[in-house]
């Protein structure tokens, strides 16, 4: 369990992907370019490939993401921030998407 101080420190945004493609070598991981409304793209990497055999459905896609985790180091690429999702035991799968009225940049409250 976490308190709500703990939660309120995360910073949930809506961006939208620009790029998506697979990371080498790799089955399970997307390299994508996002925009969360700030002056330049991010990189994030996120292990969702199996769910998108063509990730080029991706691009152009709003969907809420974590902005403010540490950098960290996949495969050589360094990732940004998280891609948030849902998923089942029996494989349903879904990126959690807010509505077109809601900008890019919009951060939770």
């Amino acid at each position: 369990m976490i308190n709500l101080e703990d939660f309120k420190k995360v910073n949930l945004v809506v961006g939208q992907i620009l790029s998506a493609e697979k990371v080498p070598e790799t089955d399970k991981l997307l390299k994508l370019s996002v925009n969360l409304g700030e002056e330049n793209p991010r990189v994030i990497v996120s292990g969702i490939s199996l769910y998108f055999p063509d990730c080029s459905v991706l691009i152009g896609k709003k969907c809420m993401f974590v902005a403010n985790l540490e950098p960290r180091i996949i495969k050589g690429i360094e990732s940004n921030g998280m891609i948030l999702a849902v998923s089942t035991d029996d494989g349903k799968f879904s990126l959690l998407e807010p509505n077109d009225e809601i900008s890019v940049g919009t951060s939770a409250k």
